[in-house]
């Protein structure tokens, strides 16, 4: 698989494939998407992730913040496990880890919060 690869995370800064990002991504399984923004900053809905809903990986890594602080309601849980997609939320430093791990096996998608 050629899936981008996270190469580093710090608060508010992000390396995927030799670019750095420092507004909250979307990794996909082919492809970044940069500058992500939710309707509701530190609550995640369904319509925030239409690019991963599209993707339909078997997997989505959600990175909550350094300190976890972005919600994922029970309403977007069971929209994501509706669509047949495994959910992992943690914050955002194990969610990197997770997601690079998985990115080897798997088809996987991260939502990844870069700051709180």
């Amino acid at each position: 698989m050629n899936t981008p690869k996270i190469e580093s995370y710090r608060f508010g800064s992000i390396r995927v494939d030799g670019q750095t990002h420092s507004k909250d991504v979307i990794i996909l399984p082919e492809r970044v998407v940069a500058g992500w923004w939710r309707q509701e900053g530190h609550t995640l809905w369904p319509d925030d992730l239409k690019a991963v809903f599209e993707a339909a990986p078997e997997v989505l890594v959600v990175g909550s913040g350094s300190v976890g602080r972005m919600e994922v309601p029970a309403y977007t849980r069971q929209q994501i496990e509706a669509a047949g997609i495994e959910l992992i939320v943690e914050r955002t430093a194990e969610a990197c880890q997770t997601y690079n791990r998985l990115r080897q096996t798997r088809r996987v998608a991260a939502a990844l919060h870069l700051t709180c």
